[in-house]
């Protein structure tokens, strides 16, 4: 897995301050898609254990609420790996600090990798799901650019086996 960047204080994407890590690769492709260099999965740098290991002292200050997983395609098969296991480092040292993830996805269609893409939404705490449609963009939205994406509260909607959306 590669990554495009990490933002270190970013307020744009999820409650509060948060860490914000854009992975490579994205085969969506939206039409007027903010990142559009990070449809390459050999863009970017290597997503390593360094990597995880700068996160994570990123993510040490009490004032950052968590983590926010965008792309390029966090849940791509070929990110999910990288993603579970930085999710998994994150859990077991800071527990209290969200993890988002932004998906082109839509929750009932999620790419499933045996072994990977369960835990790896059970870390998480909000998936942002669906592809950013031109046509219904809204500035107005909270932590979405368009209106068919949901804030989905992951732990409720997999204890119930349906979407339940978000609301803090």
């Amino acid at each position: 897995m590669n990554y495009a960047s990490i933002k270190n204080c970013d307020i744009a994407n999820g409650p509060g301050v948060r860490i914000s890590l854009f992975v490579s690769g994205c085969t969506h492709h939206c039409k007027d898609c903010f990142n559009q260099e990070a449809w390459d999965f050999n863009y970017g740098q290597v997503f390593d254990q360094s990597v995880m290991d700068h996160i994570l002292e990123l993510l040490q200050p009490g004032y950052i609420r968590g983590i926010t997983y965008l792309g390029g395609e966090p849940l791509d098969p070929r990110n999910q790996g990288g993603l579970l296991e930085l999710s998994r480092q994150i859990k077991a040292r800071l527990p209290e600090k969200s993890i988002w993830c932004f998906t082109g996805y839509v929750w009932e269609h999620l790419p499933q990798v045996p072994g990977v893409t369960e835990e790896l939404l059970s870390l998480c705490d909000v998936l942002v799901d669906g592809p950013f449609i031109a046509a219904q963009k809204n500035l107005s939205l909270r932590f979405r650019g368009s209106e068919n994406q949901r804030l989905i509260d992951v732990p409720r909607s997999l204890a119930e086996n349906q979407v339940v959306l978000w609301d803090e």
